[in-house]
């Protein structure tokens, strides 16, 4: 089922230590589902740094890849020679006695995958009978802390924690719901799903219901079904039908059709949705991303926008967002890690490419005026600066 993997998207770093028994209570104790081996064929002969059965993280197998869809690449690979132990004592020595070499901290993190970190994990615990989380924890704070606690968790449950978070207590970050659900490929979120669940004990579709209303809880149901159409193959004949669907809903009659906007954004390809823009323009005369800003507003709006522009340019998308987390005064320190941490492994590179391309300056540039101290030196070496 080689249609479960979008090229260009980069696998989600996943695999053996992926729930390695590695966690303290409150996770990673999470499970792989074990009907995934990526990309589905038969595994590939074991990637260099030792993952058995299956890409290193952030590796797309060797697939054929339509000339359409660059592959992308992370800026973290796997440490070759990693040796979980080792990695664990020198954490160790940098957390013993007074002050912490914060310095030792950031060299082993900043350059192991996040499957080598659970390992890591799941060693420290082994060697000390202790919880590397919770001695971090005690020696850190504030950014620093979040950062790395982010670095340490699982990538399904990460994604599954942040819409946890984005919706616990009073006030929804819909802006949160959109980045993770809108954009992840149908095996992340059914992952994601799976272990809201496991975790938390709670139904994150319930819990969208009762968070969100209207036409935007309406698009994040449809999201959070993990069932969007991921073939490869185009049917142009179907994104010209589509086109004027779109246009015969918004544009070309009184007030909006939003129901079919949900039908052909929630449920066609993102290689279709290109298509479907490409002929949207011919048609409308105006592009579609414009057209979804006159017929909708608010979160649903944002909503909306946020798969076009994945279907158009997903590293384009993040580009973006970590802009405005630091345009400004002040900085969404939670957006910046969370993205920086979630695309380390998958499209991190191309991210900066388009960075630099769309506001003429590069991203490490930004994080460093944006950011100080050990919390800088650590973005600065993942974006691998």
């Amino acid at each position: 089922r080689s249609s479960d993997l979008r090229p260009g998207y980069g696998v989600p770093p996943g695999g053996a230590g992926y729930g390695a028994p590695a966690a303290g209570p409150g996770y990673g104790g999470y499970p792989q589902p074990q009907a995934q081996s990526y990309g589905g064929g038969p595994a590939p002969a074991p990637a260099p740094g030792g993952y058995p059965g299956g890409p290193a993280p952030g590796q797309a197998p060797n697939l054929p890849l339509p000339s359409a869809m660059s592959a992308t690449q992370g800026t973290i690979k796997a440490a070759a020679n990693f040796d979980a132990l080792r990695d664990a004592e020198i954490l160790r020595k940098a957390m013993k006695g007074f002050g912490t070499d914060e310095k030792a901290i950031i060299d082993v993190i900043a350059s192991r995958s996040g499957d080598q970190r659970q390992k890591i994990k799941a060693a420290f615990k082994t060697a000390y009978g202790k919880d590397l989380i919770k001695d971090l924890k005690s020696e850190l704070s504030g950014n620093m802390e979040e950062l790395i606690l982010a670095l340490f968790m699982p990538s399904t449950y990460y994604d599954a924690w942040s819409l946890y978070n984005a919706m616990k207590g009073a006030g929804t970050q819909e802006s949160v719901l959109i980045e993770i659900l809108c954009t992840r490929t149908n095996s992340e979120i059914k992952n994601i799903v799976h272990c809201y669940k496991a975790e938390f004990g709670r139904d994150i579709e319930k819990d969208i219901r009762s968070d969100t209303s209207g036409h935007f809880e309406r698009l994040l149901v449809s999201m959070c079904q993990g069932n969007r159409d991921e073939s490869m193959t185009v049917n142009y004949q179907m994104a010209q039908q589509d086109a004027q669907r779109l246009y015969q809903a918004g544009e070309g009659k009184l007030g909006t059709d939003e129901s079919s906007f949900n039908l052909v954004l929630a449920s066609r390809s993102f290689q279709h949705l290109k298509a479907v823009v490409e002929a949207y323009f011919k048609i409308a005369n105006r592009d579609l991303l414009s057209t979804i800003g006159r017929e909708f507003s608010g979160n649903v709006e944002r909503g909306l926008k946020a798969i076009v522009q994945c279907a158009l340019n997903r590293p384009a998308f993040f580009a973006e967002r970590l802009y405005h987390a630091m345009k400004g005064a002040g900085t969404d320190d939670s957006t910046l890690i969370r993205i920086i941490v979630t695309r380390s492994e998958i499209d991190l590179v191309q991210i900066k490419q388009v960075f630099t391309q769309q506001f003429q300056k590069t991203l490490p540039s930004m994080i460093a005026s944006d950011t100080s101290g050990d919390y800088r030196r650590l973005l600065l070496a993942i974006t691998g600066q």
